[in-house]
């Protein structure tokens, strides 16, 4: 049964403020939600999405909420759930980033979200034993999996790279038909009517459309702050720089922050090193997508060099252009491509390697928990005994109890909050 869009839209408003973790985290919930609690997108069609959104350059679990809302209820839907994901962390954020700013002391903010942090862990472990049972169905897809993490966490090859390499090894066991790439269609598939947008032929008209549309809402904040303040202003300086960088980095937010910390501390001087890991420190502990450090840098750019505004009227300014500009795209990205990949949901030629770039993501998800996992238990090389027994007690939770993610999130950041009152 398909969800209404209002009940959807209510969906996306609570995700956008529980989706914690990074983009491991925020994939973990979604699939723990949409397909395992709510049933309203089956599991071949959750990793078809996946396997897409993973090609494209910017935040891939952003992407996801967009196609799968378009998948929903078309453009609306698709508008809704990637505007509801990014929203409730603009607000946080700016105003983390103004107490930063202002007292450059957030101790008890960190403390919440420290026992956030441990409660995700778990969340993310549960959903990636999940996913993986779901899709390594042969020896050979377990292999890959294993493949594709050991070249993303032991050799730091290229992302993009590991995804074609997979894709093209799963054409292969395509073509020749073998087996193992041949996997069955998900029996657990909801009967959902997904919306006519999503069904129809997609046309090269539209995409022309979309395009076009895309680049003017774009690039027209920035040519207004070019025609208002000068080309040589920081807003412009800012908006061209995350435009560049919404577009050459493939990844998500692991790929493209250290491209933006080393251009915005040792090029343009926009910020220190040290500033630079407080913002990413607020923005692993706040939801949303992890890419949302840029916010805090658009902010502390436009604070700490104002001309021609107050402090504060050029950092929301930065914020709010920063932001504008990574995210912009992904809808973009989404609209024209979305339409072309649903023709080939289902295509026996091309099921292989769909087939076994989904058990590559098995291994991109467990390098980035493992990522995250690294500094959530062991923080400077020594063991956090607190996260550990939060992160087990949640685990347990979650797999033994059926959890509430909401509740879970409550719990978590509340006990954080004690610790740090404690002094523990």
């Amino acid at each position: 049964m398909q969800p209404t869009l209002a009940a959807a839209t209510r969906f996306w408003l609570k995700l956008g403020f529980i989706s914690f973790g990074g983009p491991a985290g925020q994939i973990a919930i979604m699939h723990r939600e949409l397909v395992e609690q709510r049933k309203w997108i089956g599991e071949s069609r959750f990793l078809h999405a996946l396997n897409f959104c993973m090609f494209l350059p910017g935040p891939e679990a952003a992407q996801l909420a967009i196609y799968i809302g378009w998948l929903l209820h078309g453009t609306p839907g698709g508008i809704i759930a990637g505007a509801l994901f990014v929203l409730p962390s603009v607000a946080i954020l700016w105003g983390l980033s103004l107490l930063y700013a202002t007292y450059a002391s957030l101790g008890w903010v960190a403390a919440i979200f420290y026992g956030l942090k441990a409660a995700v862990l778990a969340i993310v472990a549960d959903a990636l034993i999940r996913i993986a049972r779901r899709s390594l169905k042969s020896p050979v897809f377990v292999v890959l999996a294993a493949a594709s993490f050991v070249a993303l966490f032991f050799f730091n090859i290229p992302f993009p790279l590991v995804i074609v390499a997979a894709g093209l090894v799963g054409l292969a066991g395509g073509l020749m038909r073998l087996p193992s790439f041949m996997p069955p269609r998900d029996s657990a598939e909801p009967s959902v009517a997904y919306s006519e947008e999503s069904r129809a032929r997609p046309s090269w008209g539209r995409s022309l459309k979309v395009v076009t549309l895309g680049l003017v809402l774009w690039w027209l904040p920035v040519i207004g702050a070019g025609l208002w303040l000068g080309w040589d202003n920081l807003l412009v300086k800012e908006g061209v720089f995350f435009s560049k960088a919404a577009m050459v980095t493939f990844g998500g937010a692991y790929a493209v922050l250290p491209y933006v910390a080393q251009l915005a501390v040792s090029k343009f001087g926009w910020l220190s090193a040290s500033q630079m890991l407080s913002g990413l420190g607020l923005a692993e502990t706040t939801p949303g997508p992890l890419i949302m450090v840029v916010l805090f840098v658009g902010f502390l750019a436009g604070w700490q060099h104002p001309a021609p505004l107050s402090p504060i009227g050029m950092a929301t300014a930065g914020a709010l252009l920063t932001t504008w500009v990574t995210f912009v795209p992904c809808f973009m990205w989404i609209f024209v491509g979305a339409p072309f990949v649903e023709r080939l949901y289902g295509n026996r030629m091309l099921s292989g390697a769909l087939a076994a770039i989904t058990a590559a993501v098995v291994g991109v998800v467990a390098n980035l928990a493992v990522w995250f996992g690294g500094h959530v238990l062991a923080p400077g090389g020594k063991l956090d005994v607190f996260a550990l027994a939060m992160g087990l007690v949640v685990w347990a939770g979650l797999t033994r109890w059926k959890w509430n993610v909401v509740p879970v999130v409550i719990g978590a950041g509340l006990a954080g909050l004690a610790y740090w009152v404690a002094g523990l």
